[in-house]
């Protein structure tokens, strides 16, 4: 009996202590989520702010001279003109290419407040008043107008928009290679587009044909150009191995490129990243 009356008063003990403690803390600074050690989750939006321009034609695709090297793809689907060029932060000296975000205005009377998305295929290199510019094509900044009203938007020129990023998502398109014009037996080089998932790539390794052959690192060259120089004669097919910049996922395109490759042509895998 006398146990259980001590186990009781040592209970109303606490209890007393913690509301002391309430009293004293002021509520300003006071974290009950905290003193208790609970997690909660914060609503919100996760939309951020950023400055909005574009270039190239009116209704156009930008530049089919990109910096990212995507060339006239930018005009064809999956990209179909989608695509904006970045600032130095979006477009992150090339690692960006390929990166995919959603785009909307509400500050303009034009603006449908719609979401749209885009891919990064260039850089904006002046955009430097703000940190998060995109310079986008003709096509997606019109794009996110009330319909009929894409000429007003057009000529507002630059405005202010939301942004957030978002996986790319291509249906029915598999990663493709396309090898630059100055490759041969001893150096190779080639264009990587339309990445499911994060979009933009960290590391790219080479294998020859071999059983046991090891994974070459390859450089990035310029934009989504990656590089090998090997110095010695490479034994194709090739096999070539993608490891995302953001989330760090792995695919494999097995002897993507075949004996007998081309310089200039294109060779389509039959992966691409679960998105």
């Amino acid at each position: 009996m006398a146990s259980t009356v001590r186990h009781a008063f040592s209970h109303i003990l606490i209890l007393v202590t913690f509301l002391s403690i309430l009293l004293v803390i002021p509520s300003s600074c006071f974290n009950l989520g905290k003193l208790l050690n609970v997690s909660y989750s914060q609503s919100g939006s996760d939309w951020s702010s950023a400055i909005a321009t574009w270039y190239g034609p009116a209704h156009g695709d930008g530049s089919e001279g990109g910096a990212c090297g995507y060339g006239r793809a930018v005009g064809q689907p999956p990209f179909s003109g989608m695509i904006t060029a970045g600032s130095p932060t979006l477009y992150k000296s090339g690692k960006g290419c390929g990166s995919c975000y959603e785009v909307r205005c509400t500050t303009n009377s034009a603006c449908s407040g719609n979401p749209v998305t885009v891919v990064i295929s260039d850089e904006c290199p002046g955009c430097s008043d703000a940190e998060f510019h995109f310079d986008l094509s003709g096509s997606s900044f019109s794009a996110m107008a009330v319909s009929g009203e894409d000429q007003t938007l057009l000529n507002a020129g630059k405005i202010e928009i939301e942004y957030r990023r978002v996986e790319c998502n291509f249906p029915g398109t598999s990663i493709a290679f396309h090898v630059d014009s100055g490759s041969n037996q001893e150096y190779f080089a080639t264009l990587i587009e339309y990445e499911d998932g994060d979009g933009d790539l960290a590391i790219v390794e080479l294998k020859e044909s071999l059983e046991s052959g090891s994974w070459y690192s390859m450089q990035q060259s310029w934009g989504a150009v990656w590089k090998l120089d090997h110095g010695s004669p490479l034994q194709a097919p090739f096999s070539i191995r993608l490891t995302t910049l953001e989330s760090h996922k792995t695919v494999v395109a097995n002897n993507v490129i075949p004996e007998g490759w081309n310089p200039g042509q294109t060779y389509r895998s039959i992966v691409n990243f679960a998105t």
